[in-house]
């Protein structure tokens, strides 16, 4: 007997191969087993509370021109960076060209076939990666193509095109996730908060390079600074306005923070003042400082720190492990861990099992590598209290169409890690598909006190 190709329309399609029952999922998805396959069919009816975006307004995503490209932007730049698309600002098409190949196949005034003839060849390197399966999976779910390829590309890009209309959001976060709120992250505050709730840069007030800085929050929100005391009295009420905007949250980076010094910091914040055009570097002793009396002042607010970790560039500036003196230092704020750390996955894990105010999500985890997110997954069961673990955060920003694929993946993942944990007697199926509800929706819900 021929067993299905997976790239065919799922809805709830099966096959028969040596007598066992096989489960196909989406392009290239996972085989599941009937108790895998029962607890995905539970996950699909949850509502979810989408644990990390960074959405910005319907309106922004209207105005971007929408095409087949907007499938494979956002993280798929990261593999054809490495898949060997050139990034030089030399043109293929000779000097006075337009820029790298990354911003050529984004640009709408080049036309559509040349855009596709340079990317199509990076397409066939990185098309089996996690980065780029959720675009498969909504251009088959949202937008009806089994595939994107040299033959159909064109006929995709007018169906994303048609589609990109006022309601958007909604139809794709709403109607086809299930999303009941997303948090998202684009240093403003002017969302439909029944849909988007924000959260905001710690950086905003913390990182103080110049007095220029100092200025504007200070001609912003009325206030005259002549002291470091002043200036951190100015940032409370900026955190007190944002939370009556309705952000939860302040979002931060993990570095090597040096242990605050209030008396450096005055010093360095005076001599900035005396100085008028002086410029700090990124890191100093008064950011160290500024964030921790952020930190406290989000304790405080009843606001969450969410903290990146992991991926990005040299990534060992961003080990989680970094974060550990703070996580110590202000018992009294929740601070929810981004990425699980990734590529420190199991030290992330061991600072949620042994941290009572760390939260660990998985968000952006899936696409990075579903193997990893299930064995991460799995070894969190074993490690950490249940209602420490997030499940979903898509991670997007223009492209709110790959929120869903992400989503597919994060569902598969838990359903696959908790059917193998049912069938080996570890719990039942009814106990599994309540642990995957607290993950999706119960669990951020109440690390935010979101009132959903």
């Amino acid at each position: 007997m021929r067993v299905h190709d997976r790239r065919v329309v799922r809805k709830g399609l099966g096959g028969v191969w040596k007598g066992f029952k096989i489960i196909f999922n989406h392009e290239a998805g996972m085989r599941l087993s009937s108790v895998g396959e029962s607890i995905l069919r539970a996950i699909e009816e949850f509502e979810i509370i989408d644990a990390h975006e960074h959405l910005p307004p319907e309106s922004v995503r209207l105005e971007h021109k929408a095409d087949v490209f907007t499938l494979f932007s956002h993280y798929t730049r990261v593999d054809l960076w490495a898949a060997g698309m050139p990034r030089s600002r030399e043109s293929p098409w000779g000097p006075g060209g337009p820029g790298d190949y990354w911003d050529m196949i984004h640009n709408p005034s080049i036309p559509l076939e040349k855009r596709w003839e340079m990317f199509a060849p990076y397409l066939k390197r990185i098309r089996y990666g996690s980065y780029a399966r959720p675009a498969f999976i909504a251009a088959r779910e949202i937008y009806g193509f089994n595939d994107v390829n040299d033959r159909n590309y064109r006929e995709v890009s007018e169906r994303i095109a048609a589609e990109n209309r006022p309601g958007i959001y909604r139809r794709i976060l709403r109607g086809k996730c299930r999303i009941r709120v997303a948090l998202t992250q684009q240093n403003r505050t002017d969302y439909d908060l029944d849909l988007l709730i924000p959260l905001m840069p710690i950086d905003v007030y913390a990182s103080v390079t110049s007095w220029k800085t100092v200025e504007e929050h200070a001609a912003q929100l009325g206030w005259s600074v002549r002291s470091l005391d002043d200036y951190l009295e100015m940032v409370r009420e900026g955190l007190e306005k944002w939370r009556r905007e309705g952000v939860v949250g302040l979002k931060m980076s993990s570095h090597r923070f040096s242990k605050p010094s209030r008396s450096s910091a005055v010093a360095l914040f005076d001599k900035l003042m005396s100085s008028g055009g002086k410029r700090l570097p990124f890191m100093n002793p008064l950011y160290c400082f500024l964030v921790e009396e952020v930190i406290d002042m989000a304790g405080e607010l009843n606001m969450v720190v969410a903290v990146h970790t992991g991926m990005w560039g040299d990534f060992r500036e961003l080990d989680p492990q970094h974060m550990i003196p703070i996580f110590e230092r202000h018992p009294a704020t929740r601070f929810d861990l981004y990425h699980l750390g990734v590529p420190y996955v199991r030290e992330a894990i061991i600072i949620g099992k042994n941290f009572p105010n760390v939260w660990l999500n998985m968000c952006w985890c899936h696409i990075i590598s579903q193997r990893l997110a299930c064995t991460a997954l799995d070894e969190m069961i074993d490690l950490v209290p249940v209602n420490k673990i997030i499940a979903f955060g898509g991670d997007y920003e223009i492209p709110v169409e790959k929120v869903y694929g992400h989503l597919v993946m994060a569902r598969e993942d838990v359903a696959m890690v908790l059917g193998r944990r049912v069938e080996e007697g570890f719990m039942t199926e009814n106990e599994a598909v309540e642990l995957a509800r607290a993950w999706f929706y119960e669990n951020p819900r109440s690390l935010y006190q979101l009132k959903v």
